[in-house]
């Protein structure tokens, strides 16, 4: 896995680990890869992948199960939507808009191009 040097990296596991279960790779109450596993998926250290688990699990995200392991839990997929919009709106979108006003694109262009890029994501899912 490629690293961001712009924020820790049990964070991007750990978000990481979250677009895994929006995209279904790993559903509700299904267990997930051991740390020891996922240190390995990823070629980090088993201590850093702790780390994420523990913050997934401090966020209801991932539960464990004494001796068995770390599963998703339930409602985890809609509590990430909900973080990540949250974020999304209170944290990324100003600077978009800023840019968009900055470069005078008109609103209309980015609609046109957001309706484009929905389109395109259909058509990939066929």
């Amino acid at each position: 896995m490629n690293f961001k040097d712009n924020k820790a990296i049990y964070l991007q596991i750990a978000e990481r680990i979250c677009d895994e279960i929006l995209l279904g790779t790993y559903k509700e109450d299904e267990r997930i890869p051991s740390v020891r596993e996922y240190a390995s998926m990823v070629e980090v250290n088993f201590n850093t992948v702790m780390r994420s688990f523990e913050h997934l699990q401090s966020s209801d995200i991932v539960y464990n199960k004494r001796g068995i392991g770390y599963f998703v839990a339930n409602g985890a997929k809609a509590k990430i939507l909900s973080i990540r919009k949250n974020d999304f709106l209170q944290n990324e979108i100003n600077d978009f808009f800023k840019q968009v006003q900055m470069l005078d694109i008109p609103m209309e262009k980015i609609v046109e191009m957001y309706n484009q890029y929905v389109k395109q994501q259909k058509n990939k899912q066929i």
